[in-house]
């Protein structure tokens, strides 16, 4: 099996978090996502960072789109690897 991962790329951390708790309802996903700050190049101030969504997928289950759309309901989008 190989290591499949999307990452979601939210506006905050309000946003990710409510995102990683409806992953598991609309996805029906197993696993919990891991959440990474992800600071924008020369901002110290938290408040300007985003927040990442690591989801594994080694079953190949998630569509990519429906990902992209389901961050966009919190402003956010789906990297492309």
């Amino acid at each position: 099996m190989s290591d499949v991962r999307h990452v979601l790329v939210l506006p905050d951390r309000d946003a990710a978090e409510e995102a990683a708790l409806a992953l598991g309802e609309r996805f029906g996903t197993d696993e919990e996502p891991q959440l990474v700050r992800d600071a924008l190049a020369g901002e110290d101030d938290a408040e300007d960072a985003q927040w990442l969504l690591v989801l594994r997928d080694e079953r190949h289950r998630l569509d990519p789109a429906e990902l992209d759309a389901f961050a966009g309901e919190w402003d956010g989008w789906r990297e492309e690897p």
